[in-house]
């Protein structure tokens, strides 16, 4: 039984992992990884040389080579290794095809947003006119239907007419008042144009020789010397500084009258009010009657002042 047991792990030829944990891990200081290459992340880094366990299997190369643990890459994540990206691919280099292509696009969305506007705008523009082309047409109708009421109210006039028994010789009569009263109003409203047009063509007339007269004064006024253009144009400033106060003055006058005439209208219905104004008047009049003889009273001598002026009258033929 014991001669037919099979052999112990001690007879076993040496594995391939024994090997390379038995020589240790080989340095990376010979061959030195590229920042820039990415780790794969089908294969994890050992961190021992113990057999059974994945790892890298070193180049025949580097057998020889001492191990040393200063000599491995530090990442930005220290000694455990990099991370892979959580992303996916991305364009690593930012030449000119690749702003080419983000000016590119952007173009495009201002071509369609200005396309966009433009259509907006076209449609803002049919509204406009259908909308210009509706009001004329509502303005057409609402003359017509302004006409229609007036035939309605002629004939709503008839019906009335004809349902209250009225005479043919009163609607008669009453026709013939209302063409003469129309034909009067026509005349008139054709006299009143007629007196428009006339003063509408004299004021043209006037501001055509007022606007004359200011061509003509200017040229008076180039033609002056220096010092009586500058005394023309200060006389003109203090003009028209005067013409500004004199402005406000009328409008404040012209307050003060409204003023006045709203009191006489109100004092007109307020018998309370008009004999306090009487009463007023009354005593401004007894007040004047006083100062006048206070006055008269000052200016009267004295009985003394009386009998020596009487003395210096007495010439000495009376004595």
């Amino acid at each position: 039984m014991a001669s037919q047991r099979p052999p112990s792990s001690v007879g076993r030829p040496p594995s391939r992992s024994s090997v390379v944990s038995g020589l240790g891990r080989p340095p990376t200081a010979v061959r030195p990884l590229p920042t820039a290459v990415r780790v794969p992340t089908g294969v994890v880094p050992s961190t021992s040389g113990h057999p059974g366990t994945r790892g890298v299997i070193p180049s025949p190369g580097v057998l020889s080579a001492p191990i040393r643990v200063a000599d491995r890459p530090v990442t930005q994540q220290g000694l455990s290794g990099m991370k892979t990206s959580m992303k996916g691919p991305q364009r690593q280099i930012l030449d000119k095809s690749y702003y080419l292509g983000l000016l590119r696009a952007k173009i495009n969305e201002l071509t369609t947003e200005t396309s966009k506007l433009h259509k907006e705008i076209e449609n803002y523009n049919q509204e406009n006119s259908v909308y210009l082309s509706y009001e004329k047409r509502a303005e057409g109708l609402a003359a017509e239907i302004k006409d229609l009421q007036g035939h309605l109210a002629d004939y709503n006039m008839l019906m009335d007419k004809l349902n209250t028994s009225t005479d043919m010789e009163d609607m008669i009569s009453d026709h013939s008042m209302l063409k003469a009263q129309n034909d009067s109003e026509a005349q008139s409203i054709d006299s009143i144009f007629t007196e428009r047009r006339e003063r509408e063509e004299t004021v043209q007339v006037i501001e055509e020789e007022i606007s004359r007269e200011r061509r003509v004064a200017d040229e008076v006024i180039q033609a002056m010397p220096v010092q009586k253009q500058e005394k023309y144009l200060t006389m003109t400033a203090a003009n028209r500084e005067l013409l500004h106060e004199l402005a406000i003055l009328q409008e404040e006058l012209d307050s003060l009258l409204t003023r006045k005439g709203d009191s006489e209208a109100e004092l007109s219905h307020s018998q309370t009010k008009q004999e306090v104004v009487r009463l007023h008047d009354l005593l401004s009049a007894m007040e004047a009657k006083r100062e006048s003889m206070e006055a008269e009273h000052q200016s009267l001598d004295s009985p003394k002042e009386q009998r020596e002026k009487l003395f210096k009258q007495v010439t000495p033929k009376h004595i």
